[in-house]
């Protein structure tokens, strides 16, 4: 996937919401501006091509409040499809949320 291709998407309306995002979305008090505007600023950090139904990535993105938000979401020609967001965790990510670090043993 390419960040262009997801922008495409966002800025057209393409984009389309599974029942997990939906629930993740609720329980987590994010708002789908915060979404729609993370990935118009952000970078994939992950790519999951062997993902079903369709190839995904992990995009990291600011809010329009400066946050930092995760969003899975994968390309369903010609949709956009958001599969789960969340707030990333600095124990588990670098500091700018770009790397996961590594699990100590």
């Amino acid at each position: 996937m390419r960040i262009e291709i997801i922008r495409n998407c966002v800025q057209a309306g393409m984009m389309r919401w599974t029942e997990h995002a939906m629930q993740r979305l609720f329980k987590r008090g994010i708002a789908k501006d915060e979404i729609t505007q993370s990935l118009m600023t952000g970078e994939i950090i992950e790519q999951y091509p062997d993902d079903y139904p369709y190839p995904s990535c992990l995009v990291v993105g600011l809010t329009i409040k400066g946050e930092y938000l995760h969003v899975v979401c994968g390309s369903g020609e010609p949709d956009l499809w958001i599969i789960t967001t969340y707030r990333p965790d600095q124990a588990e990510w670098s500091k700018d949320f770009k790397a996961r670090k590594e699990k100590r043993k």
